[in-house]
């Protein structure tokens, strides 16, 4: 699923003819449906398909860029939202338009339960999985106490400590510090706004999701970092326990996530 690979299926799928269904792993199709699933039910903010937009911005497999993308050019690829230009039935999809899977907001999720279900299928209670800063925990640790971990502080924000037990819980941060550029005195945070086509510029330091599933914990904390605080309300109607610190105004907890540590 890697779209810096030339021949992974990701890649190859990426390079397929607009219009003509392709067959997919079982994995791959997983982690798409759950992608347009999210992109459906965040009205756009997070998407699978906008591979394209990250490219334009040198987040992609073509590397940096030596200007920031001109009005024009972000224009011209927002014609195309790319979700909405793909098209799956079970294990197969198709491009309707020429638009560029990109899993990079939830392949590392999906990839954590892949290995925590290997390691049930072995016979394996007790393990903590972590990949890239995306976490599982089922069971408990040799001493007889949970996995106990604490939410990254976002720089910039005064947050309360936050200790969590991954009990049969995942756990994914999206944060605008991670991974940046500067030009022009300016930093341009990796994380892009599907819908506008640009870097964010909401204030939001980071997202945290606690989720049964890590693929979905990865994805719901990139579509909350999208829409910003007032994200938090679609996170109390999808049940999502879920943590946002935002620069200026602090924190802000989902009711289910303060339900959870109270």
């Amino acid at each position: 699923m890697s779209h810096w690979e030339p021949d992974s299926a990701l890649s190859r799928f990426n390079r397929s003819e607009p219009g003509r269904w392709q067959p997919l792993p079982a994995g791959f199709a997983q982690v798409l449906a759950a992608g347009l699933s999210i992109a459906g039910a965040s009205g756009g903010a997070f998407d699978p398909a906008m591979g394209l937009l990250a490219d334009l911005w040198g987040f992609g497999p073509s590397g940096a860029r030596a200007a920031i993308p001109s009005d024009a050019e972000i224009a011209a690829v927002l014609e195309s939202p790319g979700h909405r230009h793909i098209e799956q039935d079970g294990r197969r999809a198709r491009r309707l338009a020429p638009v560029a899977l990109d899993f990079s907001g939830i392949a590392k999720g999906h990839a954590v339960d892949a290995v925590a279900e290997r390691l049930r299928s072995l016979g394996c209670a007790d393990f903590l999985v972590e990949i890239g800063g995306e976490l599982r925990g089922e069971g408990i640790k040799p001493d007889g106490q949970p996995w106990w971990v604490e939410l990254e502080p976002a720089p910039g924000v005064a947050n309360a400590p936050i200790r969590v037990a991954l009990h049969g819980l995942s756990v994914a941060t999206s944060g605008d510090y991670r991974r940046s550029f500067r030009h022009a005195g300016r930093d341009y945070a990796h994380t892009i706004d599907p819908r506008t086509g640009r870097p964010l510029t909401n204030g939001v330091a980071s997202v945290t999701v606690l989720h049964p599933s890590c693929m979905l914990a990865d994805a719901w904390a990139t579509a909350l970092t999208v829409l910003g605080p007032s994200g938090m309300a679609l996170a109390e109607r999808q049940g999502l326990a879920a943590h946002m610190a935002v620069r200026g105004a602090g924190e802000q907890l989902s009711p289910r996530l303060a339900a959870m540590l109270a």
